[in-house]
């Protein structure tokens, strides 16, 4: 399962930790995907540390709930484990193995069924299909990612932020895309601070219910 958005700071984390809370009984892995280049930070736009020192992609497990960083919060929500996956902007295909084989391990430490994944990303849709795609957007900001441009064709919902006060038809000039691609997309509003919407919850569950998918 995979949670992208158009911009930064609109719910995306969010969204993932209500899922999480949502259904406990899951025991979920979740996790965030980084992307990091010149100097600035793909998570919140500022100069920082998250570039891995050595290597053009890094995976972490999260220790804890109170680090303060997302993949804590999952851990927060009730995830059973929680990571961060770091690369240089262009090279998640790199990353990918250091995913693949963390979740392997992961699932042959467990003895119960599969446990269901649930990732914060755009660009790794460049690389999988997941059970279900959910794309938070906001129509009162304008920056549009291109990786959410091109992931949001295969969006299977889109979620609203913010103070909706046009349709989606007449804010598609602002995302460039094409205005039916976006009539056609079912859609549901939840404003942060707001629980899981009862939509949102179908589609999470039928997701779960569903075989398991595999990273390719």
């Amino acid at each position: 399962m995979v949670v992208g958005g158009h911009t930064r700071s609109i719910g995306k984390t969010q969204l993932v930790c209500d899922i999480i809370a949502a259904f406990p009984q899951a025991n979920w892995i979740a996790g965030k995907i980084t992307q990091y280049g010149h100097g600035v930070c793909a998570q919140n736009g500022t100069d920082c540390d998250c570039a891995p020192d050595e290597h053009i992609c890094a995976m972490e497990w999260e220790t804890g709930p109170d680090s303060g960083t997302d993949s804590s919060r999952f851990l927060a929500a009730g995830a059973k484990r929680s990571f961060w996956l770091r690369t240089k902007q262009g090279f998640l295909a790199e990353g990918l193995p250091l995913l693949r084989s963390a979740l392997a391990e992961t699932s042959r430490e467990a003895s119960e069924e599969p446990v269901p994944v649930i990732i914060e990303s755009n660009s790794l849709m460049q690389f999988l299909k997941p059970s279900l795609y959910l794309a938070v957007v906001d129509p009162a900001r304008e920056d549009f990612k291109e990786s959410a441009r091109a992931a949001l064709g295969r969006a299977d919902a889109l979620v609203l932020r913010g103070e909706i006060n046009a349709t989606i038809s007449e804010t598609v000039a602002w995302t460039k895309l094409p205005a039916k691609l976006l009539r056609e997309k079912p859609s549901v509003v939840q404003r942060e601070g707001e629980p899981l919407p009862e939509a949102l919850q179908v589609l999470v569950q039928r997701a779960l219910e569903a075989p398991a998918g595999v990273l390719v």
